[in-house]
């Protein structure tokens, strides 16, 4: 058997804000040699548009005019993703809590969610592609060869959210408050709830490592592969 298997997978990666989705996925993917799709970079694209143009984050019929005008572009690089928006690099700026906060409130729209999610789906047709987010397994790949619902304790996750404000120089007073009602609104939404998939593996983060959890994964991907894993 080669070291690069012909059969490109698709793996989906779906879980509570802080869980670690995000790291792990771009892991994963550089580790896969495959595509990292972070649904939530195209959200918070979206977002920062509607930032730009003093839009509303109430405002489905708009937003969804905005989303289809838009061009939102993942490009891999060796360190992880740039996002591009439109034709510019907006890694850094999408990463701010005006953004992200704003991209948690678009997210709860049907009609800008099903635009999503064709836009993503058109993205990770080929396979080959590590995608994070909150309805991956249930909703963009209902098919996807991996699923993973990561999770972890709500104050592990809060610590674990502190701990990245402060490397970005954004900590929020708030955090444990925000964490909250961010979870609120991904589970208690009427488009796409976050769920685990009926056939998920769930992982439990809580007392794992970065790299443990890593490991975890890529076994499995490893297995969904054909490779026999020892």
């Amino acid at each position: 058997m080669t070291d690069t298997p012909e059969r490109k997978l698709i793996v989906a990666i779906d879980g509570p804000a802080g869980a670690g989705k995000s790291t792990i996925a771009a892991r994963l993917a550089r580790k896969l040699g495959y595509v990292n799709l972070e649904s939530g970079a195209m959200y918070r694209a979206l977002a920062l548009r509607a930032i730009e143009n003093d839009m509303s984050f109430d405002d489905e019929p708009a937003l969804v005019k905005l989303a289809e005008s838009s061009r939102i572009q993942l490009e891999p690089t060796i360190t992880g993703n740039r996002t591009l928006l439109d034709g510019k690099d907006v890694s850094l700026r999408i990463r701010e809590r005006d953004v992200t906060e704003g991209a948690s409130r678009i997210s709860v729209h049907p009609n800008v969610r099903e635009w999503m999610v064709s836009h993503q789906r058109a993205m990770g047709v080929g396979g080959g592609v590590v995608m994070e987010g909150r309805d991956i397994g249930t909703k963009v790949f209902p098919d996807a060869d991996l699923k993973i619902f990561l999770d972890a304790d709500p104050v592990v996750r809060e610590q674990r959210r502190l701990a990245q404000q402060r490397v970005s120089g954004g900590v929020s007073a708030n955090v444990a408050a925000e964490l909250r009602e961010r979870d609120k609104r991904d589970r208690t939404r009427t488009a796409s709830p976050l769920v685990a998939a009926e056939d998920a593996i769930v992982i439990d983060s809580t007392r794992l490592s970065e790299d443990e959890v890593l490991a975890k994964i890529e076994e499995l991907a490893k297995e969904r592969q054909g490779f026999k894993v020892s």
